[in-house]
C-alpha cells in the first residue's frame, strides 16, 4: 500500500461477505496494563494487532529509560500511570502532535498519590520525567479529577489502583464524559478478581491482587462502526461483521442502534453481527457523542452524504485527538459543500450535503480523483471518508494511518468490491 495515497471506488455498490474486524484495542489494552500489574499468570486471547497495542505490549517491558509512545494517546497515558506508581525512573515522550496532547490533569493526580514527575519542556504536556514514586497517603488514597477531559487519564489511575498500598479514591468532578470507557475499566477489573465500587461521582478501588487466569478480547465495535456507514451507502448490503457480540462491554456496541436511523439493521449470529440495508435514513435526527466520541466522525460524514440534518453534541474530546477532529471534519466536508458549524456553545450541526454530487454505483477505470481526503494523522479521518467511495471515487491520503487501529481496513475492502489502486 503506498504511503502517498489510494484511489478507491465501488463498481456495483451491493455488498456481502463476511468482514473480519481487529479485536478490541481498549479492551487489549487494559488487559495488557492488568497482565503486567498481576503477580499471577495471566492469559491473553485474540489481541488486537493495531499499532497501539503492540506498542503498549512492547513497552510495558521495555528495559530502556527513554520511553517513545509514537502517537499513540492511551500508551502514553497508561504507561504515565504504569510507570510512575511501580516506581519506574523513565522518560516519556512521543511524536510531535502527542506532546502537544495535555497530559497534566493525569500528572497532577499522580503527584498528589506521590510521584515524582518533571516537564522536560512545556508545562503540562509531554515529554516527561519519571523519577520515583513515595506513597503520600497512610490510608487510602483520595484524588479528585475532572471527568470532561479524557477518560483514559480515569481508567490509567483505576488500573492502577488496586496495586496502591491502601487502595484509591476516585472523585470526579463535573460532567462524567466516555462513562461506558469508565465501566468497561471497572469490567475489566472485575474479570480478573478486583472489585470497585462505582456510585455517583466515586469511585473506590481497594488494595487487592489481580487474579490469573485467560480472557479472549472481544472484536472491535469502533471498527464495526465503518461497515455500518458502508452498509448505508450500499444499494443492497449483507455483511457478517465477525466476532460481535450483543452484550458487549464496548460503548460504541451503541453505533447497533443508532445506525437504525440510517437504515441499517443488525441481527446478531453465533459468527458475530450481520448488517442488512432496510431503508433509507431520516431526514434530521440528534446524537449526544459524549459517551462515544470515537464514532463522531463516522457519523458527521454518513450525515453530511445522506442528506441528514445531524446535531451533534458531546465532542468536547475532539480537539485533543490525534488531530483537532472537529477541524479536520470542517475543513474535508467543505469538500462536498457541506458546512459543519457549531450553532450554540458545544452544539454542532451537519448541513445537508445539497452540492454533494455523488453519480454512484458506476464501473468505471480509476482516474485522477477531484475528491482528495487529507487525513492528518489520524486513522479515523480515513475510515469515515472511506464508504464515500461508494458513491464516486475518491482518492485518499497516507493510507497506512489505520495501522494504528485496522492495519488490514484496506484488505478487509477489497474482498467485498472495492477497486483500490495506489496514487
Amino acid at each position: 500500500m503506498s504511503a502517498n495515497g489510494i484511489k478507491l471506488y465501488h463498481p456495483t455498490g451491493i455488498l456481502r461477505g463476511k468482514v473480519q474486524l481487529p479485536a478490541s484495542k481498549s479492551e487489549s489494552n487494559r488487559a495488557l496494563l492488568i497482565q503486567a500489574l498481576s503477580q499471577k499468570k495471566i492469559t491473553l486471547h485474540n489481541l488486537s494487532d493495531a499499532n497501539d497495542t503492540v506498542l503498549l505490549q512492547r513497552l510495558l517491558h521495555a528495559p530502556e529509560k527513554k520511553i517513545n509512545a509514537e502517537d499513540a494517546g492511551t500508551v502514553m497515558r497508561f504507561l504515565t500511570a504504569y510507570f510512575s506508581l511501580t516506581n519506574q525512573s523513565k522518560i516519556l515522550t512521543g511524536t510531535e502532535r502527542m506532546c502537544q496532547r495535555p497530559i497534566g490533569i493525569l500528572v497532577e493526580a499522580l503527584r498528589e498519590l506521590g510521584a515524582e514527575i518533571n516537564y522536560l519542556d512545556k508545562e503540562g504536556f509531554p515529554p516527561l520525567e519519571i523519577l520515583s514514586f513515595k506513597p503520600r497517603f497512610s490510608g487510602k488514597a483520595k484524588v479528585k479529577l475532572l471527568g470532561d477531559v479524557s477518560s483514559q487519564y480515569i481508567s490509567a489511575l483505576l488500573l492502577c489502583a488496586p496495586a496502591l498500598p491502601a487502595g484509591l479514591e476516585l472523585e470526579l468532578e463535573g460532567k462524567i464524559a466516555s462513562r461506558p470507557y469508565i465501566e468497561m475499566t471497572l469490567a475489566l477489573m472485575r474479570e480478573f478478581g478486583v472489585k470497585a465500587a462505582f456510585a455517583g461521582k466515586r469511585i473506590e478501588v481497594e488494595k487487592q491482587n489481580y487474579a490469573g487466569g485467560a480472557f479472549a478480547v472481544e472484536a472491535d465495535w469502533s471498527a464495526a462502526s465503518y461497515w455500518y456507514s458502508i452498509a448505508a451507502f450500499a444499494k443492497e448490503a449483507e455483511i457478517l461483521l465477525l466476532g460481535l457480540k450483543g452484550n458487549s462491554l464496548q460503548g460504541d456496541s451503541r453505533v447497533a442502534e443508532l445506525m437504525k436511523r440510517f437504515g441499517v439493521k443488525t441481527t446478531f449470529l453465533p459468527e458475530g453481527a450481520l448488517l442488512t440495508k432496510t431503508a433509507e435514513p431520516e431526514e434530521k435526527t440528534a446524537i449526544d457523542f459524549s459517551d462515544i466520541p470515537d464514532l463522531a466522525q463516522t457519523f458527521a460524514v454518513l450525515a453530511a452524504t445522506k442528506n441528514v440534518e445531524l446535531e451533534m453534541t458531546g465532542l468536547e474530546s475532539l480537539r485533543i485527538k490525534e488531530t483537532d477532529r472537529i477541524a479536520a471534519l470542517q475543513t474535508e466536508l467543505t469538500k462536498f459543500g457541506v458546512a459543519l458549524t457549531e450553532i450554540k456553545p458545544g452544539a454542532f450541526l451537519v448541513k445537508n450535503a445539497s452540492n454533494f454530487k455523488g453519480e454512484g454505483f458506476e464501473s468505471h477505470p480509476l482516474s485522477n480523483s477531484k475528491n482528495q481526503i487529507k487525513t492528518y494523522h489520524d486513522h479515523r479521518m480515513a475510515m469515515a471518508f472511506a464508504p464515500l467511495a461508494l458513491l464516486q471515487e475518491i482518492e485518499i491520503e497516507d493510507p497506512e494511518v489505520v495501522r494504528k487501529s485496522y492495519p488490514k481496513f484496506w484488505k478487509e475492502l477489497r474482498k467485498v468490491g472495492f477497486v483500490i489502486a495506489e496514487v
